[in-house]
């Protein structure tokens, strides 16, 4: 059985050591969040494309641990314990990568993950559960890009460096909605401002 405590969905046993995994997660985010915007994100994609490829949303422990070492995050064994016993949900030496995202991170509110969603459905014009390149080139406004503003990218190049952040493990070029939505929690996690956010969409996507 299992109790949702600020926003954590923890067990018996670890319901009782709360604080103590708040601690942790909260050194992994700010140690994170001191490599760079981008960090969070990045370690998103690698947690995919580790994970094994039938849905379960799982990477060995030991990989986890390993991942956040080499982005300047040391744990000591305390720390490593707490979070196995809060990600080791079947208490098989895996971690449930997907929950750890979203405890370091959170989740988009209401209003962006509405526009979020609209995007998305916006651009799966045939229903199909996925979009690929060719749904994303005829939509992507790639003008407001930090790099294209300034000269350094065009918008061809903007628009590759959007697709490479995505793993591809269900096909060339193909983005699921699990996919798109990962990757926008991280973008929300980076932009404080509503406004900011929801105009970042509306922009990037030609939504009214």
């Amino acid at each position: 059985q299992r109790r949702v405590m600020g926003g954590l969905h923890l067990n018996v046993e670890m319901s009782g050591r709360h604080g103590e995994l708040l601690a942790v997660l909260d050194k992994i985010k700010r140690g994170l969040e001191k490599q760079g915007t981008t960090t969070i994100r990045a370690l998103g994609k690698i947690l995919r494309c580790l994970g094994s490829y039938d849905g379960d949303r799982k990477v060995a422990g030991q990989e986890l641990v390993a991942v956040l070492r080499e982005n300047g995050v040391l744990l000591d064994k305390r720390e490593t314990g707490l979070l196995a016993g809060y990600l080791d949900r079947e208490q098989d030496g895996n971690a449930d990568f997907q929950e750890f995202l979203a405890a370091i991170r959170g989740s988009a509110n209401a209003r962006r993950q509405a526009l979020i969603d609209r995007a998305y459905l916006n651009l799966d014009k045939n229903g199909n559960g996925y979009i690929d390149a060719r749904d994303i080139r005829g939509q992507f406004n790639g003008r407001l890009h930090p790099k294209v503003r300034v000269g350094a990218m065009t918008e061809d190049m903007a628009l590759k460096d959007f697709l490479s952040q995505f793993s591809y493990r269900h096909g060339e070029n193909i983005i699921t909605r699990e996919e798109w939505n990962d990757y926008y929690q991280a973008v929300s996690h980076s932009i404080d401002s509503d406004e900011h956010f929801l105009l970042l969409m509306k922009s990037a996507w030609q939504l009214d």
